[in-house]
């Protein structure tokens, strides 16, 4: 028998379902990045008691910092998701695209928008 070249429409429709889950979640969590980023959900007192400002300013100075490099990663998620939506649509979703050989169903089910096999990512990582 041959070796398979890629997932079937079947295998690639349980893949989309898998990432839109994903996305809908990494888009709410980014959401929610952002509303604390823009103050939209504060209740705070930040610009009524200047009391403990000086003192909280260095702490939520490194929280937003923190905030806005989680918000970044979220997006870059989030556009990986997108271009493996993009891959299930060309057929070529869970192909590697080093060797060519389909990326086991176990490592796409945990990262759906993966495009390298375990052992590719580590051979890379050496070179």
């Amino acid at each position: 028998m041959a070796e398979k070249t890629r997932y079937s429409d079947e295998e690639l429709e349980e893949f989309r379902q898998i990432i839109n889950e994903k996305m809908a979640l990494a888009k709410r969590d980014y959401d929610q990045m952002m509303r604390v980023l823009m103050n939209e959900d504060s209740n705070d007192v930040d610009d009524t008691s200047p009391t403990y400002k000086a003192l909280e300013e260095g702490s939520a100075t490194q929280s937003k910092e923190e905030l806005i490099s989680m918000a970044a990663r979220q997006q870059k998620f989030i556009q990986g998701l997108k271009a493996a939506l993009v891959r299930i649509e060309n057929k070529t979703y869970g192909i590697d695209r080093i060797t060519g050989e389909l990326i086991p169903k176990e490592r796409l089910r945990a990262v759906p928008h993966a495009t390298l096999s375990v052992q590719s990512k580590m051979n890379q990582k050496k070179g």
